[in-house]
């Protein structure tokens, strides 16, 4: 593939299931050319390639900026491929988390601003998690997520979700998968260490690492989770039975969702966050190893089961294009 080299060239990395090609494809090249870009590049996903290996195939191409037009899955793979790369990526939220999007204040359903804030807005940079996952065979891959990875109901969750009635419905096929979770007697029986701490075993329902908290349907799942300040928040959760689940529902829905939101709400809150049903940690690394395999996702998507892992969080790593205003 021919690329210029006197202007920039901007590579799209789409995927055919989430966008509407011919409205994108005539909106990224007006904006171009409106930037004094060259001609678009353009990189089509699919179920055996979902993003790092078109992306790869861009930055060896060329291109100067990545523009990610897909669903969280897309984003997540982009970013796997450009770590290091120190290449601008450009989101077009598509789908139905676009968990990154959110937690940078980006507009979710305004397609022709996204696009001309990728050639018109100013770079931004976020942390960016990694994660080596270890199965039960002892091989070992290393991935990355830019917003969450976890274990125990979300990754069951995800896991026991009906991709087709999640195109049909969108975050409420959800609903159904959480029942379902629910009744999963399984707790997580673990040993883990965050940084240079001591080993602990713990019993628990869920651990999510977060690198930024908030998820659709106004729910703040890790209210201190900043997406740059070099850190993931961990989040630990035995719920005792059926009122503990009640506790923690509150918690997560009103107390963290409304409460802690504005700055009187969290005079209301108070700065006490932890009790037996749900607490929050925060680190830089997070080592565990179950006792059996376990479920485990990143960024909303189900990656099989792990026998243990090793996380950390790369500060900066990751630069986005947000509008300039911001």
């Amino acid at each position: 593939m021919t690329i210029e080299t006197s202007r920039q060239t901007a590579a799209v990395i789409y995927n055919p299931v989430k966008v509407d090609l011919d409205a994108l494809r005539a909106a990224v090249i007006a904006e171009a050319e409106a930037a004094g870009w060259a001609e678009p590049t353009w990189y089509e996903t699919s179920v055996d390639d979902v993003g790092q290996g078109v992306t790869r195939q861009a930055l060896d191409d060329g291109a100067d900026l990545i523009i990610a037009a897909g669903g969280d899955g897309t984003v997540r793979a982009v970013a796997e491929a450009v770590r290091g790369s120190g290449t601008t990526v450009a989101l077009l939220p598509s789908g139905t988390g676009n968990l990154l999007a959110r937690n940078l204040d980006l507009t979710l359903d305004d397609m022709p601003g996204s696009v001309r804030s990728a050639f018109t807005g100013v770079d931004r940079k976020v942390d960016l998690g990694v994660i080596d996952i270890e199965r039960e065979d002892r091989t070992r891959s290393r991935h990355v997520f830019v917003v969450m990875a976890g274990m125990g109901i979300d990754a069951k969750m995800i896991d026991n979700t009906d991709e087709d009635l999640k195109a049909k419905a969108g975050w409420a096929a959800y609903l159904k998968a959480i029942v379902t979770s629910l009744r999963d007697p399984n707790e997580l029986r673990m040993r883990y260490r965050l940084d240079e701490g001591e080993t602990q075993r713990e019993t628990l329902h869920t651990v999510i690492l977060g690198n930024c908290g908030s998820l659709p349907a106004n729910i703040l799942l890790l209210p201190d989770a900043v997406v740059d300040d070099g850190l993931f928040d961990v989040m630990l959760m035995r719920p005792g039975g059926v009122a503990g689940w009640l506790r923690v529902w509150w918690k997560v829905v009103w107390t963290n969702g409304v409460l802690r939101r504005t700055r009187a709400g969290r005079a209301v809150a108070g700065e006490h966050r932890d009790d037996d049903d749900l607490r929050y940690e925060t680190g830089t690394r997070f080592t565990a190893r179950l006792s059996r395999p376990e479920q485990i996702e990143l960024d909303g998507d189900g990656f099989g089961k792990a026998v243990a892992f090793d996380a950390w969080i790369e500060p900066g790593a990751l630069t986005v294009r947000v509008p300039a205003d911001d």
